[in-house]
């Protein structure tokens, strides 16, 4: 009877002993998916006379983010709006705007947030709905931004995020806005909640 008690109690002792250790994280986790509403603003442009605008709108963005270490990582994006691009002396196009982009991501870990800056490429498809003679086209970007993930739990948090794309603006190889295209900035404030894993 004593031998089973003093084994109950060394085992006991030893799993109470190697719990904490076990629980201990080694750093933020490696890994996090995020899905974000978000604003797009696109700056106004003009050349020759021509103004070039688009409807501000709103879209989603689903992100995945890999952690090479703490604070190491990149990033794979997409994202889908709707708007209208203008052109002076022409109708408005009406757009769906797909996003594809990569990114490095630095982060900051705290104790209540996680503050993070990006820089990469990408590429804006721009797919315009019921114009006649008006194609797809897909624009190059760069893209830059930061942000902070909030803590809600040990997995969910809480994102804000700033990104900024520079790319040259559609002309949906249309004639009459051939060599219209130009070098614009769009925008994308955006909130949004993901999972750390």
């Amino acid at each position: 009877m004593f031998q089973k008690t003093l084994l109950t109690l060394l085992i006991a002792g030893a799993a109470s002993i190697a719990l904490p250790a076990y629980a201990q994280s080694e750093g933020p986790e490696r890994q996090n998916v995020a899905v974000q509403a978000f604003g797009s603003f696109v700056k106004s442009t003009t050349q020759n006379g021509i103004d070039n605008s688009a409807t501000n709108s709103g879209g989603v963005l689903g992100t995945y983010r890999y952690f090479f270490s703490t604070h190491h990582g990149v990033e794979a994006n997409y994202g889908y709006s709707r708007n209208t691009q203008n052109y002076t002396g022409a109708a408005g196009v009406s757009t769906n705007s797909h996003e594809v982009s990569g990114a490095y991501v630095f982060r900051m870990p705290f104790r209540k947030f996680t503050a993070f800056a990006l820089a990469g490429a990408g590429a804006l498809v721009f797919d315009p709905r019921n114009f006649a003679g008006a194609s797809s086209q897909t624009r190059a970007s760069f893209i830059y931004g930061g942000g902070a993930d909030v803590n809600l739990t040990s997995h969910i948090f809480l994102r804000a995020e700033y990104r900024g794309f520079v790319y040259n603006s559609p002309t949906y190889d249309l004639p009459g806005l051939a060599g219209m295209d130009r070098v614009t900035h769009r925008a994308e404030p955006s909130v949004g909640f993901g999972y750390r894993f």
